[in-house]
């Protein structure tokens, strides 16, 4: 007689319960603790998509652009003055920015502040997918699970040309000129190096798996991950 095989959606709604009812018990909360997923990813190598689809599937609240708002809001400054601190990585940037927007320039050690608080505020809260900002620095280990995206160079390169329209030359350009403001603002904001493995509780190689694979591989790891601590 052959097993009827459980769906892998039903398993994770019913890991998702068992944790709420763990948490329930352990700590006397009405609302289960559940931790925040932390994604890093290389230009390109679709870890947006990948958090997105997580959050989803786990009923997770998803942050990524929403960091820069609440940072706006909290500095009083529009939002364009921090996506343009963040594009540039903080790096040699306030000479440029003040010439032109004097009345609204917020220094890279203010933004650095504030991101801290906003990203330690959604870590005490929980339930919660981060896209980069070097949040994985920010958040106690206990607190998270990390993960890193990547893919070969190539692959990017096509995946750039194909969501932008643009010649593979100008997506390789983009490409390097990202993965070189990431890696700088990691080091000068965390003295640390955004590419090493052992920074990470798990490496996902888009080259090596699909999308929907990888989204199985994160969420089976944290599922373990959280049954194995609780």
């Amino acid at each position: 007689m052959t097993e009827k095989k459980i769906p892998v959606e039903q398993l994770i709604k019913e890991q998702i319960q068992r944790w709420k009812t763990l948490y329930d018990h352990s700590t006397g909360e009405t609302e289960a603790r559940l931790p925040v997923i932390t994604v890093s990813l290389e230009p390109g190598a679709g870890g947006s998509l990948l958090a997105r689809k997580i959050a989803d599937r786990l009923g997770f609240d998803l942050f990524n652009r929403e960091i820069i708002e609440q940072i706006a809001k909290n500095t009083k400054t529009r939002s364009a003055v921090i996506e343009t601190i963040e594009k540039e990585r903080l790096a040699g940037i306030k000479d440029f920015i003040s010439s032109l927007i004097e009345d609204q320039y917020i220094h890279p050690d203010l933004y650095l502040e504030h991101l801290f608080e906003v990203i330690g505020s959604i870590g005490g809260h929980g339930r919660a997918v981060i896209v980069g900002r070097g949040a994985n620095f920010i958040l106690p280990p206990e607190g998270r699970f990390s993960v890193r995206v990547v893919a070969p160079l190539e692959i990017r390169i096509q995946n750039i040309v194909r969501s932008h329209d643009v010649s593979a030359d100008a997506a390789r350009r983009r490409i390097i000129a990202r993965e070189s403001r990431r890696s700088a603002f990691v080091r000068r904001s965390f003295n640390a190096n955004i590419a090493n493995p052992h920074n990470y509780d798990m490496i996902i190689n888009i080259g090596k798996m699909s999308i929907q694979c990888a989204e199985e591989a994160v969420i089976g790891a944290v599922m373990r991950c959280l049954e194995t601590n609780g």
